[in-house]
């Protein structure tokens, strides 16, 4: 059932579109030195300080609608933190609610955030508390305060920073770069990471999506201000130490060639089955920090393509549309439940460290669903002219991302995973099935929705696209027509080369 539901109302644009004021700006989110680092199911610290994790926002305004698009370098973009920034950013400089998209770039290596908080288990037994707050990775609430308070800073600094500037959107493709972890096996099921040279590999059971879509802006002396920045790819080529993983060397390569002060923002496009991982390669795997440099070093390379190769100028409409639905999540049965308590009181060592995490996750799952049987899903469209930013919360399949782009008539279609909310992994009904499997279908306080969210989710941003109309792709002005009197003002043959060979 559609619970709420909102657009912005922009005004009608002119086919040559409208000047944009467009505003940028970043905050500093890195994490000390002793704080948990998320994305595992277990405690891990921060040990060191690679490179600043950030905020980055971007601020689009038509003249009567305004929009922010927020990248953060964390795990994912947790509800509770949404919703508290959304409502400073309302306060503070007056940006509707659900016209700003805030999503988490899925570093592994970034700081305490997006997975649960102190309190959400306190309606448990002691014996799952002691699961939850000692045995996982858990939000810090201090951290999280800092990070609302950036982003909320960004945001009014874009807004208060805006200025007329051209908008350009483009796209690249970056192959070989980031493939699909899932494989189809001999026994008829589905592994992630199966191992390379693996003999029992069938083949990949999933595509990838190989786009770098792109939206930059330039002042009016033709700097480049700022840009977004879309692909599908895992934040998982973890170097040594807290970083914004490959998003860094991504950022690096574009202020290399464009200004050193671009601000770039990165929203992670459909990716929960995609990583920097080449399970096929029969080569020796490199360290995390040279994965990053390659990622993301490959993607700023093909951002920096897309923003030289676009023209910008005029364009809109600016608009957001959201809906809001309740999402079931899947039960553990009652043997599996009875037999995950049993491991769980156990020691990781005598049960084996998967076996437990597992069982320590179905325990507090089983709690979790006594609180919160269901879910309210968020998904938003976010348009900027010729482009739309479809997102959703959560580590969705790279094929729902690729059916957006199929089934909207924008011309640019960027989809946003870990937007506005954290729900786990959302597979295809298809990998839930009975040749499917691996480990994004696995039950967790993490992962457990029903097998057609997915599909639900990508129906809905479907809908919400077909109720946006794309605005018009920024053009040049045509060439002068063809003229070869060498006094006109045409176009003309150049007088150096418009002679026969000379041989003597």
């Amino acid at each position: 059932m559609l619970l709420a539901g909102l657009s912005t109302h922009s005004r009608v644009v002119a086919a040559d579109g409208v000047k944009l004021k467009v505003g940028f700006a970043e905050r500093d989110i890195t994490p000390e030195v002793g704080m948990e680092k998320p994305g595992g199911y277990g405690k891990s610290y921060i040990q060191s300080i690679h490179d600043p994790c950030k905020v980055r926002a971007s601020v689009f305004d038509d003249g009567s609608s305004k929009v922010a698009i927020v990248g953060i370098d964390a795990l994912t973009a947790p509800e509770y933190l949404v919703s508290a920034a959304r409502d400073g950013i309302a306060k503070r400089c007056g940006i509707e609610r659900y016209s700003v998209m805030i999503a988490g770039s899925h570093s592994h290596s970034s700081g305490p955030i997006g997975m649960f908080r102190h309190g959400d288990y306190d309606h448990a037994s002691e014996f799952v508390q002691k699961l939850a707050y000692e045995h996982s990775t858990v939000d810090d609430a201090v951290y999280a305060d800092k990070v609302v308070a950036a982003i909320v800073d960004a945001v009014c600094a874009a807004h208060d920073g805006r200025e007329a500037m051209d908008v350009g959107v483009g796209k690249m493709l970056a192959e070989d770069v980031a493939y699909n972890r899932r494989f189809r096996m001999k026994n008829g099921l589905t592994y992630t990471h199966p191992g390379q040279g693996n003999p029992d590999i069938v083949a990949p059971a999933g595509p990838t999506d190989p786009e770098v879509g792109v939206v930059g802006a330039w002042d009016a002396e033709g700097n480049l201000k700022g840009a977004i920045v879309n692909f599908a790819c895992h934040g998982t080529a973890s170097g040594p130490g807290s970083s914004a993983n490959w998003i860094y060397y991504m950022e690096q390569a574009i202020r290399g060639v464009l200004g050193k002060d671009v601000v770039v923002v990165f929203t992670p496009g459909f990716s929960g089955n995609v990583t920097q991982v080449d399970n096929l390669s029969p080569y020796a795997r490199e360290s995390g920090d040279d994965q990053s440099r390659f990622v993301g070093g490959n993607v700023g390379a093909e951002a920096v393509r897309a923003l030289l190769s676009m023209h910008a100028g005029p364009t809109g409409p600016v608009a957001a549309k959201h809906a809001i639905f309740e999402i079931a999540r899947r039960k553990p049965s009652p043997e599996k439940v009875r037999r995950a308590y049993e491991l769980a009181k156990k020691s990781p060592e005598e049960v084996g460290s998967t076996d437990w995490t597992f069982a320590k996750e179905t325990v507090m799952l089983d709690a979790l669903l006594k609180k919160a049987p269901k879910v309210n899903c968020e998904v938003q469209t976010i348009q900027i002219g010729p482009a739309v930013f479809a997102g959703a919360g959560g580590e969705i399949f790279v094929e729902f991302g690729l059916r957006l782009k199929q089934e909207s008539a924008f011309p640019f279609v960027f989809p946003v995973s870990f937007a506005n909310m954290s729900l786990g992994y959302v597979p295809t009904e298809r990998a839930l099935g009975s040749n499917g499997g691996g480990y994004e279908t696995r039950l967790s306080s993490y992962t457990n929705l029903v097998p057609d969210a997915g599909t639900r989710m990508t129906d809905h941003l479907v809908a919400l696209m077909a109720s946006m109309k794309p605005g018009p792709i920024p053009e040049p002005g045509p060439a002068l027509p063809f003229n070869p009197d060498p006094n006109s003002s045409g176009s003309k043959p150049w007088s150096y080369g418009n002679q026969p060979p000379e041989v003597q």
